[in-house]
């Protein structure tokens, strides 16, 4: 079970991630995209959960990874993604409730650059019973 404590909780990444546009174009190609000047939507995945997966890794937030399955995922893009950007990431337990024996863990995690939040993605986990 996920520590009260952590709810609402926001923490920092530790490392600061810069897109390449190699990244883009192995990205792109996985997903069938053929234009590559801009990083898709959904490729703030590939850097928030790599950050947000260390954070909750941590023994102090109590979540059990190896009773987490992938629930839901929204993306909100502010800007685009581009070869060169750097990104901080932080990542905020929004909440965990318990249904019917499982438990659902919300987590939005922020990908800023130059101090201004470019893409907010929110991660719905559940933590089976």
């Amino acid at each position: 079970m996920i520590s009260p404590d952590s709810i609402g909780r926001t923490f920092a990444g530790s490392d600061l991630a810069t897109v390449t546009q190699s990244q883009i174009d192995a990205f792109c190609a996985v997903i069938g995209e053929s234009d590559t000047s801009v990083a898709p939507p959904t490729f703030s995945i590939r850097i928030t959960l790599d950050q947000s997966q260390k954070i909750l890794s941590d023994p102090a937030i109590g979540l059990d990874w190896t009773r987490v399955v992938h629930g839901d995922q929204r993306f909100e893009l502010k800007s685009p993604i581009k070869a060169g950007d750097s990104f901080s990431c932080t990542s905020t337990i929004e909440s965990a409730k318990a249904i019917a024996g499982n438990e659902i863990v919300t987590v939005r995690s922020d990908l800023s650059k130059d101090g201004a939040i470019v893409v907010s993605t929110w991660s719905t986990l559940v933590v089976r019973g």
